[in-house]
């Protein structure tokens, strides 16, 4: 994604939750904090929690009404707790921070993400003003989450679909390349230092599927299941060794 973000809090009441929105966008690379009517006090806690976001809650642009928070947004998309449901009282389909981020992703432009007040969130009225709609599954019985976390959910949604060669964000977890081939090789060797040390023969099988499970979820490297592999061929030639010296002592 290569449009500008626009972070827009609605009517926000808590000072704490501003700082910590402003942390969050400077986190995930947002340019601009817009504040509706924010009846926040901005104070020391607000700068308390912002930390490395300092700048842009002060650099927080403020204005009046929702219109002008979103005058410049080329995509406005709000956020609702609202789940679709069977119910008719939505006002469309909202998607899910995931596909939000998919969706983000070829965009050029300006974008606008709001969020509404932390009591009662965005009103419909608003809510019918933006373009797109996202909701975060969450339980049933409670389904609102704090203004900086569900804020942390969608920017981080956002922040992933800028794609893995984004060169301003950390690298994402390295990509994990399974090697089946190295698996059957050390499930192979394992089988055979069963078999040499005597290990109960009717316990094998059930052994062996056991190790296989094991590595099924923790699945390792290839440099890992070689690790592994040189383990045990290091037992296999103690034994050989073993073998050899018992010879000679009869």
């Amino acid at each position: 994604m290569t449009a500008e973000l626009d972070v827009v809090l609605v009517r926000p009441k808590e000072d704490g939750n501003v700082g910590a929105v402003a942390r969050l966008a400077r986190n995930f690379g947002a340019s601009r904090l817009v504040l509706v009517a924010p009846r926040a006090p901005l104070g020391a806690e607000a700068r308390r929690r912002a930390m490395g976001g300092l700048a842009l809650l002060r650099a927080a642009v403020r204005v009046p009404t929702f219109d002008r928070a979103v005058e410049d947004a080329d995509l406005v998309v709000g956020t609702t707790d609202l789940s679709t449901g069977r119910s008719t009282a939505y006002l469309r389909r909202s998607v899910s921070p995931e596909r939000l981020g998919d969706m983000l992703r070829p965009l050029v432009g300006r974008v606008a993400i709001v969020f509404g007040p932390e009591d009662n969130g965005l009103s419909r009225t608003e809510l019918a003003r933006c373009d797109l709609l996202v909701h975060i599954p969450a339980r049933r019985e409670f389904p609102t989450l704090n203004l900086s976390h569900a804020v942390s959910v969608v920017l981080y949604a956002t922040h992933r679909g800028r794609g893995t060669d984004d060169p301003e964000s950390t690298p994402a977890p390295e990509v994990l390349e399974l090697n089946g081939k190295e698996r059957e090789v050390l499930l192979a060797r394992i089988a055979e230092l069963l078999e040499r040390t005597g290990y109960p023969k009717h316990k094998r099988r059930g052994l062996i599927l056991l190790f296989r499970r094991v590595l099924g979820r923790a699945t390792p490297s290839e440099a890992e299941y070689r690790m592994m592999l040189g383990l045990f061929r290091s037992l296999g030639r103690e034994l050989d060794r073993g073998n050899v010296h018992g010879g000679r002592q009869r």
